[in-house]
């Protein structure tokens, strides 16, 4: 247990690192705080949760968590999984199923379960990651018409409504010009000045103008000004009732978390030193630091990929970055409470609409279409469905696909041919069949496959099947063969089988397929076997050479 917890190794003291990670600390911070008051506003738990989470769940996950240069807090898939939880539940769940869910997560992590992320296809990532993105763009245009959505309605349905009662010269308009304010800075920014913060400049810009012209919007209202420890309100039967919905916070916070710190790790390699992601680790520091932000009122946390590259780019090479990054966000919060609640709700959306946009690259699109049809269709499968259902159905689903793909795509390779004899031509041989199989004899190819062998040709009086190459055999294959080998041999065809591996060997005894064969009908040579085969053959049709074993 003690590789699940910090140790000195964590950080590097010395000055040019320290240095280091502070500023990349306070650039991350600088870039968090509008995505976490605008997740916060997103899931229904209000600006102060994300607030909260950014702060509590940062410090936790970065002290506790597997990776060095991982960033926490609130972020838009979990959004999208609390906001139907809080429209049948109240924002006052929100810290329980994060007190729940997080004690799933480290659950997994003490259980060694981290590595099974390592599992998830590309396409079905990707395609979940572009359905999140449609999601949170989905979600944010009722607030930039000036509509709000219903609780709990899906949101193509809710933007689809929220359009339909748009008019011009109504009050949409200065939603509508905030969003569209936001999104010219958050675009344009970048391509005068990397350095600079877009998304809080241009939350910054539009706030300001707002006060100066006195606009008529939505502002986020009172925020708190310290953090006060308060114990969730829950009884049994609340805990039941949420249980499910823990279940699939849980779920989806182990897997963006680990899949933000791959990312990481992937964007590390070639840099500074950097240590590798503990993926036990990762889920013991995401599962206390979801616990710990559900004690303080805040929201489920996971790993952030936006701001972690953020932090990654920036230099960041120690946990202190992060750390640092949280702290930021306190003094705002301490400090600057008064001017954070004047930021106008239709400015966050802006911001989340930028950033959906900017989730899934058109190149990696481009890329999941040139990779062939089935990823194509994995990827857009895994995406309608995490947009019509919920991501957890989506992961699900999105792995029976790339399962059923990959299973067909062996099948398909798994063959029996039909081999030339070895040596020289000799008189019978025409009489010898020799099939080798390759590939997979499993439930989805070995009916196919053995069917080929079964339908030998009526001269041939002896088989040998070559087993060397077949990489794979599961329990149907071994009875199919079985079932093969009998059928053969009552039809007067001598079987003989060769270069049985020891595992299959097992299973083909434990399911009695080599039952029907003599004990010197099994050959671990080929020249043994088509000897053994040549004569049989000789033997049968009455012109004997000499004598051979069996």
């Amino acid at each position: 247990m003690t590789g699940l917890l910090p140790s000195r190794e964590d950080f590097d003291l010395r000055p040019s690192t320290i240095r280091v990670d502070l500023l990349a600390g306070v650039t991350v911070g600088i870039v968090a705080l509008p995505l976490a008051l605008a997740f916060g506003v997103s899931s229904g738990a209000g600006p102060a949760a994300g607030l909260i989470t950014a702060v509590v769940a940062g410090v936790v996950a970065a002290l506790f968590g597997g990776s060095p240069v991982q960033v926490s807090g609130p972020t838009g898939a979990m959004a999208v999984v609390l906001a139907p939880i809080v429209a049948v539940h109240g924002s006052g769940s929100v810290a329980l199923v994060a007190v729940l869910s997080g004690a799933l997560v480290l659950i997994a992590g003490t259980a060694r379960l981290g590595r099974l992320v390592g599992y998830l296809p590309w396409p079905v990532v990707e395609g979940f990651t572009l359905g999140i993105a449609c999601i949170i763009f989905l979600q944010q245009i009722p607030p930039a018409v000036g509509t709000t959505a219903s609780p709990g309605e899906n949101p193509f349905l809710s933007a689809v409504e929220a359009l339909t009662q748009v008019t011009i010269g109504t009050a949409a308009a200065w939603p509508l010009a905030t969003v569209a304010l936001v999104g010219a800075i958050m675009i344009v920014l970048p391509r005068l000045h990397r350095g600079l913060p877009a998304s809080l400049f241009a939350v910054t810009v539009t706030t300001v103008l707002a006060e100066i012209v006195h606009a008529p919007l939505t502002r986020i209202g009172t925020l708190p000004s310290t953090l006060t420890p308060t114990l969730p309100h829950f009884s049994p039967g609340t805990i039941r009732d949420l249980s499910g919905a823990a279940i699939a916070v849980a779920a989806l916070a182990a897997i963006e978390s680990l899949l933000s710190a791959r990312v990481a790790v992937t964007m590390t390699r070639g840099g500074p030193r950097v240590t590798p992601t503990h993926p036990d680790r990762e889920l013991v520091g995401q599962g206390l630091a979801s616990i710990a932000s559900g004690l303080f009122g805040g929201m489920p946390a996971t790993g952030a990929i936006a701001r972690t590259a953020v932090n990654v780019r920036s230099g960041a090479r120690t946990r202190l970055a992060a750390i640092t990054h949280a702290l930021v966000i306190l003094l705002f919060l301490a400090i600057a409470t008064a001017v954070v609640s004047r930021i106008p709700l239709a400015a966050l959306a802006g911001v989340l609409m930028v950033t959906s946009l900017r989730m899934v690259p058109i190149g990696t699109v481009r890329e999941v279409v040139r990779a062939g049809r089935s990823t194509a269709v994995t990827f857009a499968v895994t995406a309608a469905v995490t947009i019509a259902a919920d991501l957890i159905l989506a992961v699900e689903i999105g792995l029976l696909v790339a399962a059923f793909f990959a299973l067909r795509h062996l099948a398909r390779t798994t063959r029996a041919r039909l081999d030339h004899l070895p040596g020289p031509s000799e008189n019978g041989d025409q009489h010898i069949a020799v099939f080798r199989f390759e590939g997979a004899m499993f439930w989805g190819a070995s009916e196919r496959v053995l069917s080929e062998v079964a339908n030998t040709a009526g001269n041939v009086l002896v088989v040998v099947l070559r087993m060397s190459r077949l990489h794979l055999l599961d329990a149907t294959g071994a009875k199919a063969l079985g079932h093969t080998i009998q059928e053969l041999e009552a039809r007067g065809i001598t079987v003989l089988v060769k270069g049985v591996q020891d595992d299959h060997r097992r299973l083909l005894t434990a399911t009695g397929a080599l039952s029907s064969l003599h004990a010197d009908h099994l050959f671990q040579s080929l020249d043994d076997a088509v000897t053994h085969a040549r004569f049989h053959v000789q033997e049968a049709l009455g012109t004997t050479r000499g004598p051979a074993s069996g």
